[in-house]
């Protein structure tokens, strides 16, 4: 079909916008698209949108439309917001990193707060891809035919923990099968506003994209994403909620995932009401909400008011060695702000306090 010469196109910064007309009704949003917009291909169209960043446009409110093959209708007006461009290939930097294990085909990292797996929009260097390129140098035989190290899953820039790396093709692929097939025992811990109940449970629910803010991941109906499961359990409770209910305040938990979901512990938990302390993004509030009083009091609920990034850490790793067979478990140290919070929570009364 050939672009319709009644349709809009304009061009602002990096937001394309095109709206439907009779003559583009019924035809499938990806081809739409890409008879508005020549320079991009079909298939990246398609990335694009599946990726949520084309919405439509009613009376100036923005939904996101990640269905490609949705018939487009008259009228429609649709926005593509256009990402930053990436670098064509990651620059080695020398950057310190704490190694847990290491051989010629793996390397697994106690990742800290702060750094991208990944180079990206806003983090463009300094990300642990840059870090590995150095680190490796000379030791990376190729994935794919390129000197680059297999990055087979992801945490998010600010949570801290084990990573595991391939350095090499056949463990590239052996590590790819294990995560697709969720055989690998992953565990998290964690620190929520309150505490979840029971004390130790599964929770299911899929995670797709918020369709408020294409940024942010949501727990959505069956079908509208991918379905997720996170086992948790209560290791800890500090605190209390106020003087006549004795719910905590605050509480460690330990997380093991069945699947591998964008944000999956901090949206589950936040959906259950049990947001994850520091968390930015899906936390309602700063710190805690606590009862009492005391210099013990002021500290916890001061360095819980003064974290920045969500208290998550992927605490160990467990799986067998993709070449030798051998078991490979590693366990990564608290950071020293995630410890910090943990003390301080553990010096909150939790008893009933006199009448």
């Amino acid at each position: 079909m050939t672009p319709s010469k009644k349709s809009v196109y304009n061009c602002l910064m990096t937001d394309l916008s095109a709206q439907a007309t009779d003559l583009d009704a019924g035809e499938r949003l990806d081809r739409f698209l890409a008879n508005q917009f020549g320079s991009l291909s079909r298939s990246r169209l398609k990335s694009l949108i599946k990726a949520g960043a084309v919405s439509k446009l009613r009376a100036d409110e923005k939904t996101i439309v990640t269905d490609p093959n949705r018939s487009v209708v008259v009228g429609d007006v649709f926005v593509l917001e256009l990402p930053e461009p990436v670098p064509a290939s990651p620059e080695p930097e020398n950057i310190p990193l704490h190694v847990l294990f290491e051989d010629e085909d793996l390397i697994l990292i106690n990742k800290p707060a702060g750094m991208a797996v990944h180079p990206a929009p806003g983090s463009w260097t300094g990300t642990l891809v840059n870090a590995l390129l150095f680190h490796c140098e000379g030791g990376l035989p190729g994935i794919g035919g390129v000197e680059r190290p297999g990055i087979v899953h992801r945490i998010d820039k600010d949570t801290t923990g084990v990573i595991v790396v391939a350095k090499t093709e056949r463990a590239h692929q052996a590590l790819s099968v294990r995560f697709a097939n969720h055989d690998i025992d992953r565990s998290y811990v964690a620190l929520t506003r309150g505490a979840p109940r029971p004390r130790e449970g599964t929770i299911t629910g899929a995670i797709g994209r918020s369709k408020s803010d294409r940024k942010k991941m949501a727990v959505v109906e069956a079908g509208e994403g991918k379905d997720a499961v996170t086992h948790y359990r209560v290791l800890e409770t500090f605190g209390r909620l106020s003087k006549t209910d004795p719910s905590p305040a605050a509480a460690l938990i330990k997380c093991k995932l069945e699947t591998g979901r964008t944000h999956q512990i901090r949206v589950h938990m936040a959906d259950s009401g049990h947001s994850l302390v520091g968390d930015p993004v899906y936390g309602r509030h700063r710190g805690i909400k606590a009862f009492g009083n005391g210099a013990a009091f002021d500290a916890a609920t001061d360095v819980a008011r003064r974290l920045t990034r969500q208290a998550l850490h992927a605490l160990s790793l467990a799986f067998p060695h993709p070449v030798s067979g051998e078991d490979v478990s590693v366990t990564a140290p608290l950071p020293a702000d995630f410890d910090s919070v943990l003390n301080a929570l553990r010096q909150l009364p939790s008893g009933i306090p006199p009448s």
